[in-house]
């Protein structure tokens, strides 16, 4: 019984946080569309942990980020079950949506990966930085490429594609996941790690003295990806981002899971 109760505290948590994101009554999509967006007949959701934009744990133990809180509401607006399935980091994810592993996920709609997978338009920009010791001498990007210095990006991340061109001296470290990213950086083995802002926040809140970087070396656009092919599963996904979803539902959802390093310009 307990753990009924505590299941039940939880989910009317969840079901008040999200109230304000809820779609008014509106018709069941057709049933071409949710087997495009569902064809196992249950939405299978990409997440990876660590990151706001997909899925962080909050301090009382419940689940957050944009991926998670979309795909439930997804799910509930095709009126299937949901299913998160987590992997190590995001470019596991997009190679998931090719395989048709997974159905959907909420990742950054670089060129590279919108070769591969289709993407709605963008629903929020969020700023690239670094994250770097306290001791660091760095206080600007422009100043990181230089000899001995060895900067931590996610391994198959946007970041890593970018930097590896821009750098000319500075080394690009590949990590297997935020986990291992975290590790390397208390351990003195990297020099800063790059990523979106969102999700070096979230490791400073982690790793005590740690800064992050002011200034951003470029932005992601981030929206949600769907396996290519399911165009008609594509239509409706604009549309609902688009059109259904009430204005204040991605703010909300951000703020939820305590995304940090949002564009203002």
């Amino acid at each position: 019984v307990p753990m009924k109760r505590m299941w039940l505290r939880w989910w009317l948590l969840f079901t008040l946080v999200l109230t304000g994101c809820a779609t008014p009554s509106l018709p069941t999509p057709p049933a071409a569309v949710v087997n495009a967006l569902a064809p196992t007949g249950e939405l299978r959701v990409g997440i990876y942990p660590g990151s706001p934009t997909s899925w962080v744990r909050l301090p009382d133990g419940r689940s957050a980020g944009v991926a998670h809180d979309l795909g439930h509401l997804l799910a509930q607006r095709l009126g299937v079950p949901v299913r998160l399935v987590e992997y190590p980091r995001v470019a596991d994810i997009v190679q998931a949506l090719q395989d048709r592993q997974v159905d959907v996920t909420f990742t950054n709609a670089s060129a590279a990966r919108a070769r591969v997978v289709d993407f709605t338009t963008p629903l929020i920009r969020l700023e690239l930085g670094l994250l770097v010791p306290g001791s660091s001498t760095v206080q600007a990007f422009d100043q990181v490429d230089q000899a001995g210095m060895r900067v931590g990006v996610t391994q198959g991340s946007s970041s890593q594609g970018v930097l590896s061109q821009r750098f000319k001296q500075a080394r690009v470290v590949p990590m297997a996941s935020l986990s291992a990213v975290r590790q390397a950086l208390q351990a003195g083995e990297l020099s800063g790690f790059a990523s979106n802002k969102g999700i070096l926040f979230e490791l400073q809140s982690q790793l005590p003295g740690f800064r992050v970087l002011d200034d951003r070396w470029g932005l992601e656009h981030m929206a949600v990806a769907i396996p290519q092919g399911r165009a008609q599963g594509l239509a409706f996904l604009q549309q609902w981002v688009g059109q259904e979803l009430p204005p204040q539902t991605i703010p909300n959802l951000a703020e939820r899971a305590g995304l940090k390093g949002l564009a203002r310009d």
